[in-house]
């Protein structure tokens, strides 16, 4: 660079249309000794102690359903060596025999190239960048398989440097816009393999789609159940069915996918559609997680027992113009109402309805919204009895009503820790009779620390426990008129330090 100076030093300007041309010419030169003398200082070393900075030694895709494409990996591999390093190679070493396909630098490593390139250049204080997908094939008898691959680097020096492509592939079974026409049962503990639906499942009239203990059902984002016939999801204490969402893998670092809402559609019951039975099932990560639409309201159209219903980013239980029963179960953390009920009949007992959405809204959000009208639309609530129940969150009221005096409107409270600014119709024990405000307020988050062992929206896991912490007014608050035997995880609760919610 400072023999091109001294060469430019000499350059003497010429005026008129000489000097416009000589000048550009002059330009011309310039540009092209600058790029002799900058490619002049970026060598290519071939010594074996210059080496790339690789992000790690293994690339771990976590565990990814068998045959089923799962999500791209990437990362930089960078250059501080001081000098350009140029990749005689790189090469994945089994080729199309694991499943992983990997693009290097914008080259793709694919059958066309033989699964490997060459001439890759890094210069100096320079990058590129690596995508790994990986679609795992079938594993044939084997439930779980580990599978492992490697991207090899030999440098121009003979040095080779290596990074580790692993994997866990489990066996699963796809199906896609499943019709359940007669009565049927999923079982998957049977075969232990995998259920991923795609499109969803929907039960029509007249059929019975029963999902037995310890099942669990993947659903991909466009997938949920909707039920014109029934729906029994039947866990038991010790094996609960579980619905959540399709993704297996972590959005960063160690938080999985699967601490996120909305990932998969949740649980659509028609008109049609009565006698439903949720019991000892644990549902998270979706959208709406059950709606119910308006119905006869002199027959049962759905109990919720002994269940979790957690993260979703619409409702977690909406229920219209229905005749519900909601005992021993979580509803918490949800973008719009943790429960809505507009008409019918709903009787709520020993439940924890907590509303702790940590992604938006904070402080705005309702716990239980009770309504006889929608849209100017008149459903009477012929009856909503809450016993033994926690309703709180971080708005200073999780309580909202939405009433017309043209329809009835019949509500009570008994035995609950709410969270109020004030005891609203507290004039008539018609309305709340044994309940606590959950009334203290923290300064900053707009809600009490006291009720539960971790409602902290800054944690980095994304994770709540709603049991119960050891200053809540909850503990022992409870009455044992409204007592149930078994809390939300089957075990006895003892009736001389009774606690209100389900835990």
């Amino acid at each position: 660079m400072k023999s091109t100076a001294k060469l430019l030093s000499k350059i003497r300007p010429l005026g008129g249309w000489g000097g416009l041309f000589f000048g550009k010419a002059w330009l011309g030169l310039f540009l092209l000794l600058f790029c002799v003398s900058c490619n002049d200082d970026d060598t290519f070393t071939t010594s074996p102690s210059n080496v790339l900075s690789m992000p790690f030694d293994t690339l771990k895709m976590d565990t990814v359903f068998a045959k089923i494409p799962a999500a791209s990996k990437d990362f930089w591999i960078y250059n501080h060596s001081g000098d350009g390093i140029r990749c005689a190679s790189v090469r994945l070493q089994k080729g199309n025999q694991s499943g992983f396909r990997v693009n290097v630098d914008g080259i793709y490593l694919g059958e066309k190239t033989g699964y490997q390139t060459s001439d890759v250049e890094v210069r100096k204080n320079d990058s590129i960048r690596v995508f790994v997908e990986l679609t795992s094939p079938d594993n044939g008898s084997e439930l779980y398989k580990e599978i492992d691959d490697k991207l090899i680097f030999r440098l121009e020096s003979g040095v080779e440097q290596v990074i580790t492509l692993n994997a866990f592939a489990w066996k699963a079974d796809m199906v896609r816009n499943l019709e359940i026409k007669n009565d049927t049962t999923i079982d998957t503990t049977v075969s232990g393999r995998a259920l991923v639906v795609y499109g969803g499942i929907k039960v029509n009239p007249e059929a019975t789609l029963t999902l037995a203990p310890g099942t669990t059902i993947y659903f991909h984002d466009d997938a949920g159940i909707d039920v014109m016939g029934k729906l029994i999801c039947k866990g038991t204490a010790e094996k609960n069915v579980t619905l959540r969402g399709d993704r297996l893998d972590n959005i960063l670092g160690d938080i999985p996918y699967d601490v996120l809402s909305g990932r998969w559609q949740g649980i659509h019951f028609a008109t049609s559609s009565y006698d439903n039975i949720i019991e000892y099932t644990d549902m998270h990560g979706g959208k709406d997680a059950i709606v119910c639409d308006s119905s006869d309201v002199t027959r049962k159209k759905l109990t919720v027992n002994s269940s979790t219903i957690h993260n979703f980013r619409g409702y977690g239980l909406a229920l219209t113009n229905s005749n519900a029963y909601v005992a021993n179960t979580q509803i918490s953390n949800t973008y719009n109402d943790c429960v809505y009920v507009c008409g019918g009949e709903l009787t709520m007992i020993h439940n924890t309805i907590a509303q702790f959405y940590p992604f938006s809204r904070q402080g705005d959000t309702i716990a239980l919204r009770y309504a006889n009208i929608n849209e100017d639309k008149l459903y009477p609530l012929t009856n909503l009895e809450v016993k033994n129940c926690i309703i709180t969150g971080w708005a200073e009221d999780a309580l909202l009503k939405e009433n017309s005096d043209s329809v009835a409107f019949n509500y009570h409270f008994y035995n609950s820790l709410i969270r109020m600014s004030e005891l609203k119709d507290s004039t008539s024990a018609k309305y709340f009779e044994g309940v606590i405000r959950d009334n203290e307020k923290d300064t900053t988050l707009c809600y009490s620390h006291k009720n539960f062992k971790n409602v902290n929206p800054h944690t980095e896991d994304y994770l709540f426990d709603f049991h119960l912490d050891s200053l809540s007014k909850a503990n022992g608050a409870a009455d044992a008129r409204w007592m149930l035997p078994l809390n939300r995880e089957g075990i006895a609760r003892d009736e001389k330090k009774l606690n209100m919610g389900c835990y």
